[in-house]
């Protein structure tokens, strides 16, 4: 196990170096050799506090070496992935082993574009279809087949694509049909002080059933159309998407033939900007949109099945709030809740309705509150609920509202102030009251949570700095108080250290008041990057862009390595 991470790190070690020959070749033939190496390592340690390590493996890597060449019109390239001897604590099981994960070849000219193999997409938003790559999530869902993108002039653009998804090293299932187009109206209409482009999409996902005379297709249809408005500092986009119907996943994540739904979503996004100032709105609404490679998720262990891995959906949903990065204001998280849920008669629900504004104001250099270095002033706030209207626990049916709201989800409101005092002390203050109802999305209590952080960051010298940043979560329910701090040392542009910890001083629960502590550095040298760190992992969600990966309690050492080329 370790020696072949050893072996892995030696590849890495080499790849940089054949790609400098490879450059001198490419000078003769006008070809590109490029890519990138990745590996995050990590050893798992007994716990005085956690307890003991359970799993099998403790020591666990996961490693990705991407190759690619260009030349000409004509680019292709691989992606192998090892997880040895397993991959990280709470990645999806079937990433396991060493093999070739993607392959393409792509043909680019100025009209046409062609791919066959593994490719990325999005249409849109996403809200009908993206596939697409985050390691820190385990997310791969690439789409293996081919997409033609033609363009026949600068002002449309039209793509067809099929294709299986990733799941593991193998494909779902579902076979995926999408087409999608671009049209900018700016010319056609003679607009000379504004911008206008609209889209329409199709995505469809064939899979067969083993249900008897089934009353929803094999052939589940989602079409959606969008459209760009851009005019001097005011812009506005929207998106509207429909899901034929189709069979609705139960409690037990299985389907039947008495609960068939269609599905929706709407985005509309809204804003204003001139000189320092800064407004931006983002209204959603989602019905029943789960959808995925394959009806029924695969059961991958006694408490997780695909779908807890973000595994085999088809589109993109995240969780539309700030993301904030202090530590305490990331324990409790918003997903989106885009599919129908019947846990209970008390926890009946079909999708999400709410949406965010964003306000951004620079005190001006020289006014009262700018001062010499001017003040920076953003508000955020963000609320979320369940769908309105008369749901019935058996038989499982609903009937819901467009307009109006139900129970709150969740809720987000929060100040930040930014000022920087003199050439070399710039500081941050930073507000936030999260309200959290725990029963509807996870299992728990409704939580209201006070966090107040303070960032200062101090340079030393022309090259060195010093961030210190202290704060406090106040709940009440769940574990409740905490208290954390975090100092981060830059010697240089290359060179950097850090110490955090986060303490749950007012949990009622004795074993719960631990320390969640990770102290660590990173360097970098060209294009290399190696990063190491020893610490305590808090259970819990972790998120990436509105998208979040469950993660629990750990203990252990961390290793990683990148570099491209």
């Amino acid at each position: 196990m370790i020696k072949n991470t050893i072996y892995l790190l030696l590849i890495i070690g080499i790849l940089p170096y054949s790609a400098i020959a490879q450059e001198e070749d490419n000078n003769k033939t006008q070809g590109r050799f490029f890519g990138g190496v990745e590996s995050n390592s990590q050893y798992y340690v007994d716990d005085p506090k956690l307890g003991d390590f359970m799993f099998e493996d403790r020591f666990r890597s996961n490693n990705y070496i991407n190759a690619n060449y260009n030349y000409g019109k004509l680019t292709g390239g691989i992606q192998i992935e090892a997880y040895e001897k397993n991959s990280l604590l709470n990645y999806n099981p079937k990433y396991k082993g060493t093999d070739l994960a993607t392959f393409y070849l792509d043909y680019k000219s100025e009209k046409l574009d062609i791919t066959g193999g593994y490719f990325y997409e999005q249409f849109g938003s996403g809200l009908i279809l993206r596939t697409w790559e985050d390691r820190a999530l385990g997310i791969n869902n690439a789409l293996r087949g081919g997409r033609i993108v033609y363009r026949p002039n600068n002002n449309i653009s039209l793509k067809a694509l099929y294709g299986r998804q990733r799941s593991g090293f193998s494909v779902s299932d579902g076979h995926i049909f999408g087409f999608d187009s671009e049209f900018y109206l700016t010319d056609y209409l003679n607009l000379e002080t504004s911008d206008l482009s609209v889209g329409v999409s199709y995505v469809g996902r064939y899979e067969e059933t083993d249900i008897e005379n089934p009353k929803f297709s094999e052939l589940t249809n989602a079409m959606a159309f969008r459209f760009n408005y851009y005019k001097g500092s005011f812009y506005a986009s929207g998106e509207a998407n429909y899901k034929t119907e189709d069979a609705v996943l139960d409690a037990q994540n299985e389907i039947g033939n008495d609960f068939i739904e269609p599905g929706s979503a709407y985005l509309l996004n809204f804003g204003y900007t001139k000189s320092g100032l800064g407004v931006d709105v983002t209204l959603r609404r989602i019905e029943n949109m789960g959808f995925y490679s394959e009806r029924v998720p695969e059961i991958l262990d006694a408490n997780n099945t695909s779908l807890n891995y973000n595994d085999k959906i088809l589109n993109y949903l995240p969780g539309l709030t700030k993301q904030h990065h202090s530590n305490l204001a990331n324990i409790y998280v918003y997903q989106a809740q885009a599919s129908v849920s019947y846990l209970d008669v008390d926890k009946m629900k079909s999708g999400e309705t709410g949406g965010q504004i964003d306000i951004f104001y620079n005190f001006k250099k020289g006014s009262t509150i700018g001062g010499k270095y001017g003040t920076k002033v953003a508000l955020n706030v963000a609320t979320w609920y369940n769908l309105p209207g008369k749901y019935k626990f058996f038989p499982q049916e609903y009937d819901t509202e467009f307009f109006g709201v139900a129970q709150k989800y969740f809720a987000d409101y929060n100040i930040e102030i930014k000022k920087r005092f003199n050439d070399g002390w710039r500081s941050g203050l930073y507000f936030i009251h999260q309200y959290y109802d725990k029963s509807l999305i996870e299992g728990g209590e409704v939580v209201n949570a006070d966090i107040l952080a303070i960032e200062n960051t101090w340079s030393i010298g022309e090259k060195q700095s010093l961030r210190l940043e202290l704060e406090h979560l106040w709940a009440d329910a769940d574990r409740r108080n905490w208290a954390g701090g975090t100092l981060e040392y830059n010697l240089n542009r290359n060179l950097s250290f850090y110490v955090w910890d986060i303490y749950n001083y007012g949990t009622h629960k004795e074993a719960e008041k631990n320390h969640y502590y990770n102290f660590g550095g990173a360097y970098r040298f060209g294009a290399w990057r190696i990063a190491a760190n020893y610490g305590r992992q808090r259970g819990g969600l972790v998120c990436v862009g509105g998208v979040c990966r469950f993660v629990p309690e750990n203990t252990g050492y961390t290793l990683n390595i990148s570099t491209s080329f």
